[in-house]
C-alpha cells in the first residue's frame, strides 16, 4: 500500500506515531508541528509531554480549548500523554535547567517510554479495532535518542529523529570530536569541513570550547550527533536552497536525510487544520501587542526576542534598553519572568518615560503574527533556530546575539553566508546597539538586507509549494519510511 488513505479505505488501522519531544519550548514547537503535518495526513498521534511542561501548555491554553490537550484519544485522533522528567521541583513558569534535563533524559526517560508504548499497544488488544491503533512509529526529538532507541528496536517499528535546528548547526555538532584539535584562540580558522567556509572556533557551538572531556553536555551532544545515523530517517527543520551544500555533506553519514521546512509554511498550505486550536507556548500569548503593531507605520519597529532559555545579567538589559531607546526607532521586547536568572527585570522609571511613546514591553507573544506583520522592520534574536526560520519564513533581517549551543553557528550563517543579519558583540554595550539598529534600518546595508530576507522569504514559499522540495521530501518519508512499517 502506497498511502494512508489506501490503509485506512481498507479497513485496516490507521498508522499510528508516537511523537516525543526534547522536554523545552522550542523543541516542543516543531515537534507539535511536525505531528500536526502528519495528522494530516492521516495518522493517529499520541504526543508525549512531561508532566511539568503539560501543566505549563495546560495553564498557557484557553479553558475553552483544554479539551485539545486531552490525554485520551477523541475524534480528532490526536492525543496527549505524560511521563515524569523525575526533577526536583522549579519555577512552574520558567524553563527547567538544560543540563539537568540532559542528564535525566539519559538516566530516566527510556522505561517509563518503553512502558507508555506497551500500555498503549495492550489497550489496543483490549478495547479492539477501531479505538486505539497499535502503534506504527517513533518520531522523536533527534536530542531524545537516549529515551527512544532502545524502545523502537525492542518493537521492531520505524524511527524518525526530528531536528529542530539547523542544517549548519547539525554539521557543526557532528565535528565535536575534533575539538581536541583545537585551541581557545576564539579567531583561529576552522579549516577541516569544506562546507563551513571562512569559520572561526567562535562561530562553532560553545562546547568546542570545553575542556573537561567528561563535561555532561559536551558528552550528550557529541553522541547524540553520532548516533543520528542509527534512525530509520533524520529529518531537518529546513529547507534545500538555503543549506544545500551542508544537507550534501550531511548526508554522506546520514543517507536517509529529509529537510522538511518551513514547517509552519507546509502548515499554512493545509486546507483545513481541525487541530488549529491547539498551541504550541508554554507561556500565554499576549496578543494585544498585534493591536500596537497596528498603529505603527511599515517596517518601522525592532521586534526583540532572547527566545525561552537565554538569560542575560540586569548590565546586559539595561545596555540593550538603552541602545534600542537611543536609536530612535520604536521597538516591541518580550521580556519573559525569568528573562534575568534569579530576578525580575526592572526596567528604570527614566528609560519608561523615554519610551512610553514608541515603545510596547510584553512577557510572550505570537511570535510568528508579530514577524508576519507589516510594521516590522527587523529582529533583535539569540539565533535560536525557530527564530531564525520564522524570521527568514517572513522576510525579516535581524540583529544576532547569540548565546550558546549552535547559535553562534546560526549567526554566523545568518550573517556571512545568508546576508541577512549583524552581529552584535558578546560584550554588548549600548552605543553599538543603537547603531547596528540605525543601520538595519535607515541605511543601505539595512536595505541590502531586506532585500536578500525577501528573497529567502520567495524561495522558502517554493520550497513549500505543492511541487516544492520540502512538500515532495515530507511525502517521500511518509511514503517511503512510515507507511512502509504500517502497512
Amino acid at each position: 500500500m502506497n498511502s494512508v488513505e489506501e490503509i485506512v479505505a481498507s479497513g485496516t488501522h490507521k498508522p499510528h506515531a508516537v511523537c516525543i519531544p526534547f522536554p523545552v519550548q522550542s523543541h516542543i514547537k516543531a515537534m507539535l508541528k511536525f505531528s500536526k503535518l502528519l495528522h494530516q495526513k492521516g495518522f493517529s498521534i499520541t504526543f508525549v509531554n512531561t508532566e511539568f511542561n503539560h501543566n505549563r501548555l495546560l495553564r498557557s491554553t484557553s479553558p475553552d480549548h483544554h479539551h485539545f490537550l486531552s490525554t485520551g484519544f477523541s475524534d480528532n485522533h490526536f492525543c496527549f500523554v505524560t511521563i515524569p522528567d523525575c526533577l526536583p521541583p522549579s519555577d512552574p513558569n520558567s524553563t527547567q535547567d538544560p543540563v539537568s534535563l540532559c542528564d535525566s533524559t539519559m538516566k530516566n526517560f527510556s522505561a517509563p517510554f518503553l512502558q507508555l508504548l506497551k500500555k498503549i499497544n495492550d489497550s489496543e488488544k483490549e478495547a479492539g479495532v477501531g479505538v486505539v491503533s497499535p502503534v506504527t512509529c517513533i518520531v522523536a526529538d533527534g536530542f531524545m535518542s537516549f529515551a527512544v532507541g532502545s524502545a523502537a528496536q525492542q518493537l521492531g517499528i520505524s524511527l524518525v529523529k526530528l531536528f529542530s535546528i539547523s542544517a549548519c548547526g547539525l554539521l557543526a555538532l557532528k565535528q565535536l570530536h575534533e575539538s581536541s584539535l583545537t585551541n581557545n584562540i576564539l579567531d583561529i580558522f576552522i579549516d577541516w569541513v569544506p562546507e563551513m567556509k571562512s569559520v572561526r572556533l567562535r562561530d562553532l557551538p560553545t562546547l568546542w570550547r570545553i575542556t573537561d572531556s567528561n563535561d555532561l553536555l559536551f558528552n550528550f551532544c557529541m553522541e547524540i550527533a553520532e548516533n543520528a545515523s542509527e534512525a530509520s530517517a533524520v529529518v531537518i527543520h529546513t529547507f534545500d536552497a538555503l543549506e544545500r551544500d551542508l544537507l550534501d555533506a550531511l548526508s554522506s553519514a546520514l543517507p536517509n536525510l529529509y529537510a522538511i521546512g518551513p514547517i509552519q509554511l507546509l502548515l499554512n498550505r493545509l486546507p483545513k487544520d481541525p487541530l488549529k486550536p491547539i498551541q504550541y507556548n508554554l507561556w500565554k500569548e499576549e496578543t494585544e501587542c498585534l493591536k500596537w503593531l497596528n498603529t505603527q507605520k511599515p517596517n518601522s519597529v525592532i521586534y526583540v526576542n532572547f527566545g525561552s532559555i537565554t538569560v542575560l545579567t540586569p548590565q546586559q538589559v539595561v545596555e540593550f534598553g538603552w541602545g534600542l531607546a537611543n536609536s530612535g526607532h520604536p521597538f516591541f521586547w518580550v521580556i519573559r519572568p525569568d528573562l534575568v536568572i534569579g530576578e525580575f527585570v526592572c526596567l528604570s522609571h527614566e528609560f519608561m518615560t523615554e519610551t512610553r511613546e514608541r515603545s510596547l514591553i510584553s512577557s510572550w507573544c505570537p511570535q510568528e503574527d508579530v514577524l508576519n506583520h507589516p510594521s516590522i522592520g527587523g529582529f533583535l534574536t539569540h539565533c535560536g533556530w525557530n527564530s531564525i526560520i520564522e524570521s527568514l519564513s517572513s522576510g525579516v533581517p535581524m540583529l544576532c546575539y547569540p548565546f550558546f549551543a549552535e547559535q553562534q553557528t546560526n549567526c554566523r550563517f545568518v550573517c556571512n553566508e545568508w546576508d541577512v543579519g549583524l552581529e552584535i558583540d558578546n560584550d554588548v554595550k549600548r552605543g553599538q546597539v543603537e547603531n547596528l539598529v540605525r543601520e538595519l534600518m535607515e541605511k543601505e546595508k539595512g536595505k541590502k538586507m531586506k532585500s536578500k530576507a525577501m528573497k529567502w522569504k520567495k524561495l522558502a514559499e517554493e520550497a513549500t509549494g505543492p511541487k516544492g522540495s520540502s512538500s515532495l521530501n515530507f511525502d517521500n518519508l511518509v511514503s517511503q519510511v512510515v507507511l512502509p512499517k504500517a502497512s
